[in-house]
């Protein structure tokens, strides 16, 4: 299992529009082969950055998702609409692997 933080940073007071599109990518999570569960997650020291944590059952599955048809999508709906910047994406290790030999 991997454990995915999706960084996004919107266009100051679009944050409830960001958040409503939110259910529609949580149906295209969902869809996702591998997907397990997914939150989003506001900052609080800066209201129009956003986080989106999943966890999957591999590294593999995430990737699948982002370069399907339904995350290219929503992202691009993002990118020309909401974003104030490109998504930040990174893959966390297990707990449990990190300081392990590869």
């Amino acid at each position: 299992m991997v454990t995915v933080g999706m960084y996004y940073d919107v266009i100051p007071g679009q944050g409830p529009t960001f958040q409503d599109k939110f259910e529609a990518v949580i149906e295209a999570l969902r869809a996702g082969e591998g997907h397990k569960s997914s939150f989003l997650y506001q900052r609080v020291d800066d209201p129009d950055s956003y986080a989106i944590i999943s966890e999957w059952d591999d590294a593999d599955a995430f990737y699948s998702f982002i370069r399907s048809d339904a995350f290219r999508e929503v992202t691009a709906w993002g990118r020309s609409q909401i974003l104030r910047n490109a998504p930040r994406h990174k893959i966390y290790p297990r707990s449990e692997d990190v300081g392990r030999p590869a």
